[in-house]
């Protein structure tokens, strides 16, 4: 596996990076249950210096502030191991990555999940490399969320305006009236 070359923090220069934030890999990764389907990243700069393949796109998607840094991958990187083989990530217990779906270069679809056994597995989230920018999928319950909404608001706008039309024909005013004919006549 080629591996993305990485500059130790000690090695950096602020003095070069003109204040610039710290690099990706010393960032803190967001707390559990933070919703980030609104970030996008890309590191034009890494892809414009490597191709994106299924043998480098975990070192890609490590950069990302989606990315774990606790994570079993970042065990099997540390030995110098493939970060997605399965056959030492089956051994391991905890949060782990791995890539469900490729459609070379332009799709690689990452799952995270909890390994809790060699066979038991919990998927938690899934992310996706898109023409080198990386997304969080969102959850299906916010997805169905979204579209049962959407799709009240339209029926309640339909009637409202169903509604308009009927009192603008005078409906309204029949009703009014042969309610006012029935009261008349069960006194």
């Amino acid at each position: 596996m080629a591996t993305t070359p990485m500059i130790p923090p000690a090695a950096a220069n602020p003095a070069l990076d003109g204040g610039a934030p710290p690099p990706p890999q010393m960032v803190a990764p967001p707390p559990p249950g933070t919703d980030m389907t609104g970030i996008c990243f890309r590191d034009q700069l890494w892809l414009n210096t490597y191709p994106l393949d299924r043998n480098l796109v975990f070192d890609y998607f490590a950069l990302s502030p989606f990315y774990d840094y606790s994570c079993n991958n970042e065990q099997l990187r540390l030995r110098a191991t493939h970060p997605l083989d399965l056959s030492h990530l089956s051994k391991m217990t905890g949060i782990e990555y791995s890539l469900s779906e490729v459609l070379e270069p332009h799709l690689f679809v990452f799952r995270k999940q909890k390994r809790d056994g060699p066979e038991k597995v919990t998927p938690m989230l899934t992310y996706y490399v898109l023409d080198g920018s990386i997304y969080q999928a969102p959850q299906l319950c916010n997805v169905f969320a979204s579209r049962v909404g959407r799709a009240l608001y339209h029926i309640s706008k339909a009637f409202n305006t169903a509604a308009s039309k009927l009192e603008k024909i005078g409906y309204a005013h029949l009703t009014n009236r042969s309610s006012s004919f029935h009261k008349f006549f069960s006194l």
